[in-house]
C-alpha cells in the first residue's frame, strides 16, 4: 500500500528537470533501504539485540507504547537482555507483551527486573526467519523496482511537456536504471549479512 501512495505522490509532483527526478528518486530508495534496515533489525538471531523488541508494544494505561519507553533496555552478555522498568507496576504487562509477540521468548522477573534469555535458535526457526528475510528483501526490491518506474515516467513526461530533448532523456533513463541497481545491491548485500547472522551458530 506505502508503494502505491508513493507512486501517487510522486505522480501528481511537477518535476522541472531531470536532476529534480533523480533526486526525488534517490530519496525514496534511500527511504526504502532504511525501511528494510529497521525490519531486519526486528528478525532474531543467535545474539542478544535490543532491535528485536523495536516492534513490541506494551499496554500502558490503555495506550500501546514501545517498550524502550516504559523500560531500561540492556545486553549485559550476547544470550541474555535485561528490562528494568520504570513503573514497576507495570511488569506484568511488559512481561505478556513479549510472550505474546512473535519471538518465542520466554521472559522472568523478579518483582523489579524482566530477564529476557536469548535462546539458540534451532534449524528450523533459522530457516523460518531466513523465509522472512527473503520476503521482506523480495518486497522493498519490488518498491524499488516501482521507483524506478515513476521515474521514467516523470522522465517521458518531461520530453512529452518539451522541457527536455531526447539525448536528455536517454541520459535521464540511464541515470535512473544506475541509481536502481546501486540500491538493488544495497538490498542484496543487506540480505546476505543478515542471512549471514542468522544462520551462524554460536
Amino acid at each position: 500500500m506505502k508503494t502505491e501512495n508513493q507512486a501517487a505522490a510522486v505522480s501528481g509532483t511537477e518535476f522541472r528537470s531531470t536532476k529534480e527526478v533523480e533526486t526525488s528518486l534517490k530519496t525514496r530508495m534511500e527511504k526504502a533501504i532504511t525501511d528494510l534496515q529497521h525490519e531486519m533489525a526486528s528478525i532474531r538471531t543467535g545474539r542478544a539485540s535490543l532491535g528485536i523488541l523495536d516492534h513490541i508494544r506494551v499496554d500502558y494505561y490503555g495506550t500501546p507504547t514501545p517498550l524502550n519507553q516504559v523500560a531500561n533496555l540492556h545486553v549485559p552478555e550476547p544470550s541474555l537482555i535485561t528490562l528494568q522498568p520504570w513503573d514497576v507496576s507495570q511488569i506484568g504487562a511488559i512481561e505478556r507483551a513479549i510472550r505474546i509477540s512473535d519471538l518465542g521468548l520466554n521472559p522472568a522477573n523478579d518483582g523489579k527486573l524482566i530477564r529476557l534469555p536469548i535462546p539458540p535458535l534451532t534449524e528450523e526457526r533459522r530457516k523460518e526467519l531466513v523465509k522472512k528475510l527473503h520476503h521482506g528483501a523480495e518486497h522493498h526490491r519490488v518498491a524499488v523496482r516501482n521507483i524506478r518506474r515513476d521515474g521514467n515516467e516523470a522522465v517521458k513526461k518531461l520530453l512529452k511537456d518539451k522541457k527536455i530533448t531526447e539525448d536528455d532523456e536517454k541520459k535521464a533513463l540511464d541515470e535512473i536504471q544506475k541509481l536502481t541497481d546501486v540500491y538493488m545491491q544495497k538490498i542484496d548485500q543487506a540480505s546476505k549479512s543478515k542471512e549471514k547472522d542468522i544462520l551462524e551458530i554460536k
